[in-house]
């Protein structure tokens, strides 16, 4: 189905997780000092949840942490005017444990850097696949 503004075709859920699960770059949105903050991170799909490494004493660790935060990956193929785009919403809560091996490279911080993993549920998830048609 074509969105309502005639931008792409509408994902539904498994369409866009699918989606995610092939990027390994993306774009978490979220609050720092009351204003909107926009940090991309390399990150992983975990079940229905999207999982990145941050340093614990970033700006991205404290405004993200516990929060509500969107988060977005992409892809556009410009030579060929078709891509994609997935965005969710989600509440950002540190996980314990993730297997480094899951994530992508070079995701992993380096050895011995501190880092702590967050997590966040796609609590809302929408997606467009766009195409360029010829008229």
């Amino acid at each position: 189905m074509v969105d309502d503004v005639g931008f792409g075709l509408l994902l539904d859920r498994q369409q866009c997780l699918a989606l995610l699960r092939t990027a390994s770059l993306g774009r978490v949105i979220y609050t720092h000092r009351a204003m909107p903050a926009v940090r991309p991170v390399r990150f992983t799909v975990v079940d229905d949840a999207v999982v990145f490494a941050v340093p614990p004493g970033s700006p991205l660790y404290a405004g993200a942490r516990d929060a509500v935060v969107a988060f977005e990956a992409d892809e556009f193929a410009a030579d060929l005017g078709a891509g994609w785009y997935v965005s969710l919403l989600g509440r950002a809560t540190e996980s314990a444990a993730v297997d480094l091996g899951e994530l992508p490279c070079p995701c992993p911080p380096p050895a011995g850097a501190s880092h702590r993993f967050l997590r966040v549920p796609a609590e809302t998830i929408s997606g467009h696949r766009i195409a360029c048609h010829a008229e």
